[in-house]
């Protein structure tokens, strides 16, 4: 089964912090995360979220004028040997 991690990508990060804020005053989860190299190769900041949090945020993202890039679907690198040097 392959396990989908969404993210939300911004031009700077003062878009990322702002929706982050705003996000958090909304109560919606979201964890501030770099960027996955897969999604983009632009700012080094974004936010992980929940799929069914996508419609708020696009709505917050309307609202409060944030510059957003897109919000990207990436599956999980789940290597349980990553960073395994023995």
């Amino acid at each position: 089964m392959r396990k989908i991690q969404h993210y939300v990508l911004f031009p700077n990060h003062d878009n990322g912090m702002r929706l982050y804020k705003e996000l958090k005053k909304l109560g919606v989860w979201a964890v501030i995360a770099p960027t996955p190299r897969s999604a983009s190769k632009c700012c080094g900041i974004s936010l992980m979220i929940n799929e069914e949090d996508i419609d708020v945020i696009k709505e917050c993202v309307l609202e409060q004028g944030i510059e957003i890039l897109k919000i990207a679907a990436v599956e999980k690198d789940l290597n349980p040997h990553r960073d395994r040097y023995c």
